[in-house]
């Protein structure tokens, strides 16, 4: 597995087939630590520019999958390699759960009240994973939430706490007490139904940050962002950019 880095970030050049298999050596041959997975997309690559702990969190995560269309194309525009497609975390999420199914124990955090619990019960109806926790992401005491996903010692935790779930992981990895640690954004509402994927059209084409954009106001804020991702990128020198 390579590793290159675009506008000081780290990208790795892996597929949904060797996420898979990266996951399950994880599950079978467990770090000291929690093995952090972070599905980096132009906005947090913009960030990071100005976000210490976020770049030191995508500095530091054992896995870094491309979720947006966006960083395949800067991946193919500033390096020497080629990164043949996006691997985003609502594709990893479903793609684990079915592979692994009830040798699964996954711990879901985040969303609002209620919405993490559906999201589990959807998910062990479907795929027979195991779940060990549930914890909605609008809590105050951070040290508990902590102590409860040690205590459970999950295979799996998934984080689904918007900007705040890759930094939340990183800094509590070594306390976590689970084997592998995703961010997944919204999949969790998805997974409880409360939002749906946008068209499979969109997927195909690669479009659904743009269709999400489009149809959702709240969104429309980080048009900005992704705008100045261009900038960089085209101002940015190509070069190899390994860095491991």
């Amino acid at each position: 597995m390579q590793r290159v880095e675009i506008l000081g970030t780290p990208v790795d050049l892996v597929n949904l087939e060797q996420t898979l298999a990266w996951i399950e050596e994880k599950l079978t041959r467990p770090l000291p630590h929690c093995a952090q997975i972070i599905t980096t997309n132009p906005e947090a690559v913009v960030r990071a520019q100005s976000d210490p702990t976020l770049k030191q969190a995508l500095q530091e995560s054992e896995l870094v999958t491309a979720d947006g269309v966006g960083i395949v194309w800067a991946v193919n525009r500033l390096t020497n390699h080629k990164l043949a497609d996006r691997v985003p975390g609502s594709e990893i999420l479903p793609a684990a759960f079915a592979r692994f199914g009830s040798r699964l124990r996954v711990y879901f955090l985040g969303a609002l009240p209620g919405v993490a619990a559906r999201a589990a019960q959807n998910a062990q109806t479907r795929w027979g994973i195991q779940v060990c926790g549930v914890q909605d992401g609008y809590f105050k005491d951070e040290e508990a939430v902590v102590a409860a996903i040690h205590q459970a010692q999950p295979d799996l935790l998934v984080v689904g706490m918007g900007e705040r779930q890759d930094t939340f992981i990183h800094r509590h990895k070594a306390r976590l007490g689970a084997r592998v640690a995703i961010g997944v954004g919204g999949m969790i509402d998805v997974l409880a139904g409360e939002v749906r994927r946008v068209p499979r059209w969109a997927q195909k084409l690669k479009i659904e940050w743009l269709v999400r954009i489009a149809s959702d106001r709240k969104r429309w804020s980080r048009f900005p962002r992704l705008l100045k991702f261009v900038r960089l990128v085209l101002a940015s020198p190509r070069a190899p950019r390994v860095i491991r």
